[in-house]
């Protein structure tokens, strides 16, 4: 299950100090048991990544250059996205309540996946299982 979550008023640029940053203060937010592992993209963005795996104790792996399937829920979740924010979209015009609310629809629609479950329900049944 991939668990998306990126506050876009915590994030005031993309240089690698502000989105490590950013992360670890966010990582804390999950039980453990639901974060274990981030999978990132090749961006300069996360050269600080053994600072957010000491910090955090959550190791991150990186895709080959040219691979996008190797992020295959990702990449799903962008083209999800991309329903409601053309590629390209400057989300800093959005209210974080609209941002929200686009969120809360995506993880409110059923997933193949997740056997035609919902996102929000498989996150309640997994914290119940580890609470």
């Amino acid at each position: 299950m991939t668990v998306r979550f990126w506050p876009v008023s915590d994030i005031a640029s993309k240089d690698s100090e502000t989105v490590v940053n950013a992360l670890i203060r966010h990582a804390s937010k999950l039980p453990q048991e639901l974060y274990k592992s981030l999978t990132w993209d090749r961006g300069t963005e996360m050269a600080g990544h053994k600072r957010f795996t000491v910090a955090t104790d959550i190791q991150v792996y990186f895709c080959d250059p040219q691979h996008p399937w190797q992020r295959g829920s990702n990449e799903n979740t962008n083209g999800l996205l991309r329903q409601h924010f053309p590629k390209g979209t400057d989300l800093s015009v959005y209210s974080q309540a609209k941002l929200n609310a686009v969120a809360r629809r995506l993880n409110e629609r059923p997933r193949k996946t997740l056997d035609y479950e919902t996102p929000a329900e498989r996150f309640q049944q997994t914290i119940a299982s580890t609470g």
